[in-house]
């Protein structure tokens, strides 16, 4: 999402300020950004592993628990998601 925004054109030279010590972005040029992410999260997809269909906030969740159990030695291996 956020490299489909960068390569698409959706922000110019203008949409940033540079300072001496790094890059910030200004706020309109943020809200373009973080609008399309937040549709993303709130998006539906099947989960590999269980088949019941949550939303991408939701695998952060799911996943961060399978690794909290591999880590614990409760699973064998832990299940990656890939979203391609």
């Amino acid at each position: 999402m956020v490299i489909g925004a960068l390569n698409g054109g959706s922000f110019a030279v203008e949409d940033f300020i540079v300072h001496p010590s790094g890059v910030a972005m200004r706020p309109a040029a943020r809200r373009r950004l973080l609008l399309p992410y937040e549709r993303r999260m709130d998006q539906l997809i099947a989960h590999p592993v269980f088949g019941y269909r949550i939303s991408y906030r939701r695998v952060l969740e799911v996943q961060a628990r399978l690794l909290g159990r591999c880590v614990l030695g409760e699973i064998d291996a832990y299940p990656a998601f890939r979203t391609r």
